[in-house]
Formats: structure tokens, C-alpha cells, sequence
């Protein structure tokens, strides 16, 4: 029996990266690693806080960052400033590696506000849409409510959600360029996924970092 291929990583912040940083260990956000072992490629989902620190983490593993996935346009996603703080993200992590940011097509000019990144840095895409690592196959789902260009990130039975849901709750919908009728739409197509998916959340807001859909229908308040 041939073994996977997938690379997937979680990495919380304060604590896997950005150690001293006070506002990475508050905010306590999780990057993601995506790619394929046998390529040694891989994309990062939502690198902020150290983007180099990052880049070391993949790299310790073999692995080279040839892309990022950014499920929305919040700086502690993909740096930018906020609360006084100016955080590190795409921007930062362009100076060190030249590749496409892929976003939702409703985000980028969120993205381009908020980040000194310009459109020519930017893939812009539609729900549905794959992205191909090496073999590895990353379906995009729009999930707009958060922000306007909210995404999720389907691979390999894993749902990334970014801040549309969490195992405890879902994304703030009082923020600029939320809106709570279609964060309602968004949950209720992301609980059409297959009830063995495993969640991974934006952030770590419960004691688990992950659990399948039938059990977060089962126990998050947004699904009752």
C-alpha cells in the first residue's frame, strides 16, 4: 500500500512560531502547510507573525513554500496593521520568496487595501476553483460572511476554514465587509461536507485543534 503523498501541517502561533511575540501568542492563529513530499512544493495558508520563521519550518522538512492560500483579507491572516500593531504577512514573505498569493476574487481589493501587495502578486479565484501542488488537489469554496471573500480549502478529507468556522462558533459578522444573511448561507453549504471531513480552524478557540463535521454539527451552537 503506496502512502500518501500529503503534507499538512498545523502551526499555532506563540507556541510552533512567533514564540515572543505577545500578539501572535493572543491571537493564537493557525497557519497551515499544504503541499506534496514527493515534489518537496507546498503553500501556507494565512502565514503571518514570522514569515520567515515559517518558511524555516517547512524547510526543515524538505519542503520549499511555492505559494499561499489566504482565506481572507485580516491582518493577523496575511499582516497588515491592526490594534496598533503592525503584523508580518505576504507582504513581508514576498521579500523572501517570489510567488502567487491566491485569493477569493471578491477579496482582492480587501487584500490590496489592507497589504502593500499589488494585483500583479495576486491569482484571483471562484468557488470551485483547484489549485494543484505537485499531485495534491486543493478545492476552494467561497464562504463569504466573515468578509466579503471569505474561503475555505478542501483537501485530502480536510476542510481549512479559515475564521467562516470554528469547532466552537463561527467568524464575527459585525466587522467591515461582514455580512450575517450570507455567514448563515456559508454555514449551511459547509455542512453539506461529508461528515468525516476533519475541520481545521483559523483559530484555536477550544481545547481541540481539530474534529470531524459530524461532530462539530453535533456540538457548535451555529449548527442548533
Amino acid at each position: 500500500m503506496t502512502s500518501s503523498p500529503l503534507y499538512f501541517r498545523q502551526l499555532l502561533s506563540g507556541r510552533d512560531f512567533a514564540v515572543s511575540n505577545q500578539l501572535a501568542s493572543q491571537m493564537v492563529n493557525f497557519v497551515y502547510a499544504l503541499g506534496d513530499r514527493d515534489t518537496g512544493e507546498c503553500v501556507l495558508v494565512d502565514p503571518a507573525y514570522a514569515v520567515r520563521e515559517l518558511i524555516d519550518v517547512v524547510g526543515a522538512d524538505d519542503m520549499s513554500v511555492t505559494g499561499v492560500l489566504a482565506t481572507h483579507y485580516h491582518p493577523d491572516h496575511i499582516g497588515g496593521s491592526m490594534m496598533g500593531y503592525t503584523i508580518e504577512g505576504i507582504s513581508e514573505l514576498l521579500e523572501v520568496v517570489d510567488c502567487p498569493i491566491h485569493v477569493q476574487r471578491d477579496e482582492t481589493e480587501w487584500i490590496t487595501k489592507s497589504t502593500s501587495v499589488s494585483d500583479d502578486h495576486l491569482v484571483a479565484h471562484d468557488s470551485g476553483d483547484v489549485l494543484k501542488v505537485g499531485s495534491i488537489a486543493i478545492t476552494m469554496l467561497h464562504t463569504p460572511g466573515h468578509t466579503p471573500g471569505s474561503q475555505c480549502f478542501l483537501v485530502d478529507e480536510r476542510l481549512v476554514a479559515g475564521d467562516t468556522l470554528f469547532l466552537e462558533g463561527c467568524g464575527r459578522t459585525d466587522l467591515p465587509g461582514s455580512n450575517p444573511a450570507q455567514m448563515v448561507e456559508s454555514l449551511r453549504r459547509l455542512a453539506e461536507v461529508p461528515d468525516d471531513t476533519i475541520l481545521f480552524p483559523g483559530h484555536r478557540y477550544s481545547a481541540a485543534n481539530s474534529a470531524t463535521m459530524d461532530v462539530v454539527k453535533q456540538t457548535n451552537f451555529v449548527y442548533q
